[in-house]
């Protein structure tokens, strides 16, 4: 039986691309995959298009499979490299060759983006920083194939005690009850609140 993990029991690290039992030279794309980490390495990630991006992601997740036509699949068919990893992860396995251990790779991506966001803000005096709000909203709210109603709560200094997903609504529609807003602001002791609303990028979707 195939091993689907990122390790096996006896603690092989199948993230080292070797030749397969079947054949005793390493297949085409091992080379390919050594020169891409290496651009990464020494030239840095401005140095690779979104598709190389994606690819050097599934090599830990699918480390004996040529990801590159799996990478090129997966930007036609969301259309750039952030709509990607913020995909449903059962859209992301509609693509031919991404199991789970390929959406966890890309799903880890965006959860890792959005804490990165999360401790600027939270660090940030939040209304004198509207920029670092907004990119944060982006990353959490922007790819969203449902409406969605959030909200911030801050502190008497404007810093962020939570971020909650008050509703989920549909494609087009989402309720929002104030009394429960105010119901949990008093119970954090909230002095400001920031509510945010979203709209799908794409409603025929």
């Amino acid at each position: 039986m195939a091993n689907k993990g990122l390790g096996d029991a006896t603690g092989q690290d199948l993230f080292v691309d070797a030749p397969t039992a079947q054949s005793e030279t390493a297949p085409d794309y091992a080379g390919h995959r050594q020169r891409l980490r290496e651009r990464f390495l020494t030239a840095g990630p401005g140095s690779l298009q979104d598709y190389e991006l994606l690819e050097l992601l599934l090599f830990m997740a699918q480390p004996r499979a040529d990801t590159k036509p799996i990478a090129k699949a997966l930007l036609r068919k969301f259309g750039s490299f952030a709509e990607v990893i913020s995909a449903n992860p059962d859209a992301l396995r509609d693509v031919k060759g991404i199991g789970d251990a390929g959406v966890a790779a890309l799903k880890a991506v965006q959860v890792a983006a959005q804490r990165l966001l999360q401790t600027k803000v939270r660090e940030a005096d939040v209304i004198s920083s509207w920029n670092a709000l907004i990119d944060y909203c982006t990353a959490k709210m922007a790819y969203n194939d449902v409406e969605q109603f959030r909200v911030l709560y801050l502190d008497r200094k404007n810093k962020l005690i939570a971020d909650e997903e008050q509703q989920r609504g549909t494609v087009d529609h989402t309720p929002v009850y104030p009394r429960e807003v105010v119901k949990r602001a008093l119970e954090l002791n909230a002095s400001a609140i920031v509510m945010v609303h979203d709209k799908p990028l794409n409603l025929a979707a």
